[in-house]
């Protein structure tokens, strides 16, 4: 079982449709558009981003009360660093792990690429603020892994884990930002 989607809120819904659809690669398939029942109406947005199971979307409001300034960075509104909340999406394979990279790069956004041994993310900002990641599942979970962590729940004094074995950020080209 997976989720079907992930819900947020956004000021700037021409920012979101570019970064998702253009920059992304997820397709707009859908929106419901009515009356919020505390007052005034918006718009949800859904971006298709593997099938017609998984969709991230977004909520556009119109004179819904007490949304005149809301923070969309969820780490922020959070109250936690910024990189704590973040949304995670897979890839299936190197290849395709590279090619997001890429995409991101001519896009004109700055990749910090980690290899955390057991998976390879890569991270930018989308519009709302938040921290995005493409992983990739490179390796195995073995009992030993699942027996360490039930351990770590309960842990006062934790094993830290190792730093990832490689962390490089790659900065955009300066001239696909002006595009």
């Amino acid at each position: 079982m997976g989720y079907h989607h992930l819900a947020l809120a956004t000021k700037d819904m021409d920012a979101i449709h570019t970064f998702y659809e253009g920059v992304m690669g997820f397709e707009l398939v859908k929106v419901e558009v009515g009356p919020v029942p505390t007052g005034g109406w918006a718009k949800h947005f859904f971006y298709r981003m593997e099938d017609d199971s998984k969709f991230i979307a977004f909520w556009e409001m119109h004179d819904v009360p007490g949304t005149e300034t809301f923070e969309t960075n969820l780490s922020k509104a959070a109250g936690v660093p910024d990189h704590i909340n973040h949304i995670s999406f897979d890839v299936k394979d190197a290849d395709e792990f590279d090619s997001r990279m890429q995409r991101w790069l001519k896009a004109g956004y700055d990749v910090l690429e980690l290899d955390h041994v057991w998976c390879r993310s890569i991270y930018t900002k989308d519009p709302n603020d938040n921290f995005v990641e493409f992983c990739l599942t490179t390796g195995e979970f073995s009992a030993a892994d699942r027996e360490h962590a039930l351990k770590q729940l309960t842990a006062r004094e934790p094993e830290f884990s190792k730093p990832p074995v490689k962390m490089v950020v790659h900065k955009a080209d300066a001239s696909a930002a002006a595009e």
